[in-house]
């Protein structure tokens, strides 16, 4: 089963990340400076996770690709890890698609 953990970074902002039922990091956040901010965003990718057209394809300078999740107003809400290609890239994104929206949340902050 999904789930998005919640932590806490070393400088005290929070952060989540969506990790797939084998334990995967598929998707991750930028920092927060609330909980509550990091639980909203949280509740943002499940809202925005099952548009395909939130989802920009990228790759990075070194060839690497990648792909950002983003809000309806154009924020990024969570970006992927780097993939050797773009087949992995869009396995990825089916797979924030497919978990997402039932993924549970756990607070590892707590």
């Amino acid at each position: 089963m999904s789930k998005f953990e919640i932590k806490k970074r070393s400088n005290g902002e929070f952060q989540f990340s969506l990790k797939a039922g084998n334990g995967e990091e598929i998707l991750a956040s930028e920092g927060y400076t609330t909980k509550a901010n990091c639980e909203n965003g949280v509740q943002s990718v499940k809202k925005n996770s099952v548009y395909p057209e939130r989802f920009d394809r990228l790759v990075s300078k070194n060839n690497k690709f990648y792909f950002n999740l983003k809000a309806s107003n154009g924020q990024v809400i969570g970006k992927s890890e780097m993939y050797e290609s773009a087949s992995g890239r869009d396995n990825g994104i089916e797979s924030v698609m497919k978990n997402a929206l039932d993924a549970k949340v756990v607070d590892l902050t707590v």
